[in-house]
């Protein structure tokens, strides 16, 4: 994984973009308008982190496993609270 911190652009980036060998990942995307010396930069600002692929894989697996555990420990709590 590689982050590349705040970038900027002229063209929105997609969210999640794929090549050959890395998936880019862009969050926290923001229209700007700059001047500076007279000179107009409008585009967009955002976060950008390059995995390779099967670092990405690992991550999404890792999410969604950590998700799945926060919606069963959720359900847990309800059926607790419901005094079953």
């Amino acid at each position: 994984m590689i982050n590349h911190g705040k970038v900027r652009s002229t063209e929105k980036p997609e969210n999640i973009l794929i090549d050959e060998k890395s998936v880019w990942v862009h969050t926290n995307i923001e229209p700007i308008c700059e001047t500076i010396d007279e000179h107009e930069f409008n585009g967009y600002e955002y976060d950008m982190i390059q995995y390779d692929k099967d670092e990405y894989i690992k991550y999404i697996t890792e999410n969604q496993n950590q998700q799945i555990t926060d919606v069963q420990l959720a359900l847990v709590e309800i059926y607790e609270s419901m005094g079953v």
